[in-house]
């Protein structure tokens, strides 16, 4: 499968964002997707995570009530809706898919999945 992340931007702190992944092949014959995000000399951090089948979501902790993980299976597409955007958040963003159902379907799982996209970069300013 393919994919191809876009929506990453430069923007305030305190602004919003929306990024999309778009997957060349059927999301549904996924088992998890998520979004994994990786600042300059940091370790991958996973972000968010939802279950293709049962559409259910999961959110790190540090954006449970700013950022909302959603999933069109009829465009194959995976969108992460952010709000309240910190300095922090500035970082290289990727979409990774699990076919396999090896890690679990949380946002800690997501840094282990084999594939990920090139990734889209948020930059956000004080």
């Amino acid at each position: 499968v393919q994919l191809v992340e876009s929506g990453g931007d430069s923007v305030q702190a305190g602004g919003s964002l929306r990024l999309s992944c778009a997957a060349s092949d059927h999301t549904a014959k996924t088992y998890c997707m998520g979004w994994v995000r990786q600042a300059p000399g940091k370790e991958r951090e996973g972000v968010a995570a939802i279950n293709t089948g049962a559409g259910t979501p999961d959110l790190a902790d540090s954006v449970k009530d700013r950022f909302i993980i959603s999933l069109d299976n009829n465009k194959n597409i995976m969108y992460l809706q952010m709000a309240a955007l910190h300095p922090a958040a500035t970082a290289l963003s990727y979409c990774a898919p699990d076919f396999g159902a090896c890690y679990g379907c949380n946002p800690s799982s997501v840094p282990n999945f084999a594939f990920r996209g090139q990734g889209t970069q948020l930059n956000v300013s004080s």
